[in-house]
């Protein structure tokens, strides 16, 4: 009995050991800098729980580097107005992010701009308050 109770306590640990360790800190996110990156979209994936981004940025050896940017979940990414085709590999775009601390290519999603003039973030853009009308003396 009591080598039983051992064995489901230690499956339980491990359980919650593997589940903790399913979502990562964003410690590693420099929120104090942004970096404009203009690119070609190499791969976007629409999945959960986190949405991505590889972008291909030119670099000053007249080479690529790559930049693995993490956004939101898709559920949030719809009421931002995005759809799943919204950015398709080949894509030309100005994305912004907060770097990584680091110092490696790849951070976390702020914006993109595509070449259409779009620009979509994370989040719905509120409309700012209506002016209160003027009161009648």
């Amino acid at each position: 009995m009591r080598l039983s109770f051992i064995g489901i306590a230690c499956a339980a640990l491990l359980l919650v050991a593997s589940v903790a360790s399913a979502h990562h800190s964003a410690a590693g996110i420099d929120r104090s800098k942004t970096v404009e990156l203009v690119g070609t979209v190499k791969q976007f994936g629409w999945t959960n729980p986190h949405s991505w981004m590889e972008v291909d940025v030119p670099d000053k050896k007249g080479g690529t580097t790559t930049w693995k940017v993490e956004m939101t979940s898709p559920a949030y990414l719809v009421r931002a107005g995005w759809k799943s085709t919204t950015v398709k590999q080949g894509d030309e775009v100005k994305v912004t992010v907060r770097p990584l601390r680091d110092g490696s290519p790849g951070g976390l999603f702020v914006s993109v701009l595509l070449a259409d003039g779009r620009t979509f973030t994370e989040r719905p853009v509120t409309a700012p308050a209506p002016a209160a009308p003027a009161a009648k003396n």
